[in-house]
């Protein structure tokens, strides 16, 4: 079961990223379960204000989440402020993934500690790119996406995607996730970003 980490702040292509891909990939792969999770169930405000559902809180997540997709979004500063959120990735069993700047929300829960990572690169004038951020105490790489000791993590915005699809194929075979792509019409962007931004796999 897939666990969709959402806060206010989250941005909402991240949202629809985690939730849209595995929502096709629910057509072909019927065990496939995902829900929201979020510091308090319910209604949760989104970048510009879109606003989606939360499932569970984090004492009623369920304990058969089998992975733990940590969204991106100008709220990462307020969640990575946040114990509750903190004590919550750091006290999972699932494997965990990041989105963009979900990394940084790891940073802090002291998930990437001792591992290479990735994040958002990509920024607007006047604003600091948040690789350069996580450079400062972990070590990166400006890559798509790095799989370090099993911890995913990917690049800014669109590259969720591909973390999604990595993910997928983790949990439920190279074949599913290559046919979601193809119905999704994703597979030579997908097939792009591995060959010219690259992965990488620590571990």
């Amino acid at each position: 079961m897939y666990g969709i980490l959402l806060y206010d702040g989250v941005e909402p292509i991240d949202v629809g990223a985690a939730f849209g891909v595995l929502s096709m990939a629910s057509r072909i792969a019927p065990g496939l379960q995902f829900v929201g999770i979020a510091r308090r169930r319910g209604e949760v405000v989104c970048a510009n204000g879109l606003r989606v559902v939360a499932d569970h809180d984090y004492a009623s997540a369920p304990d058969t989440l089998t992975d733990l997709i940590v969204t991106g979004g100008p709220g990462w500063t307020r969640a990575a402020e946040d114990q509750e959120t903190l004590d919550f990735i750091r006290g999972t069993r699932a494997r965990v993934t990041s989105m963009c700047t979900g990394a940084m929300i790891l940073a802090a829960a002291g998930t990437l500690d001792g591992k290479q990572s990735t994040t958002k690169r990509e920024v607007f004038e006047g604003e600091v790119p948040p690789l350069d951020l996580l450079a400062k105490k972990h070590a990166v790489t400006a890559s798509a996406l790095v799989d370090s000791g099993g911890v995913v993590t990917s690049g800014g915005v669109t590259l969720g995607l591909d973390a999604m699809f990595y993910c997928l194929a983790r949990s439920h075979g190279e074949t599913i996730a290559a046919d979601v792509a193809r119905v999704m019409e994703y597979s030579r962007a997908l097939a792009v970003n591995k060959a010219a931004l690259g992965y990488r796999r620590d571990g």
